[in-house]
């Protein structure tokens, strides 16, 4: 049976653990944050220069940038809010 205080030792435990898992998915957040602001922006700079008549080559670029980043962020979303912890795939 266990005690009161191995119980309670036990939630303040888990309740720290909580804490830093809250904190290194805001990391994370913030990380996500910066790559879709780069994606927006290599968007936007693509339709400005094909609006403005650029060049095939620099538009193309932008556009390569965009889609990279679009690929960077789903990897960090499925390595990250959709993964699974090697300690869980045990039983």
């Amino acid at each position: 049976m266990r005690t009161a205080s191995g119980s309670s030792s036990r939630v303040a435990r888990e309740r720290r653990l909580q804490k830093l898992d809250e904190k290194h998915f805001a990391e994370i957040d913030v990380a996500m944050l910066y790559i879709e602001e780069a994606r927006s922006r290599s968007e936007r700079a693509a339709a400005a220069l094909r609006s403005n008549g650029a060049d095939a080559h620099l538009i193309e670029a932008l556009e390569r940038s965009e889609k990279e980043l679009s690929d960077v962020a789903r990897r960090l979303r499925q390595g990250t809010f959709f993964a699974t912890p090697k300690e869980q795939l045990s039983l």
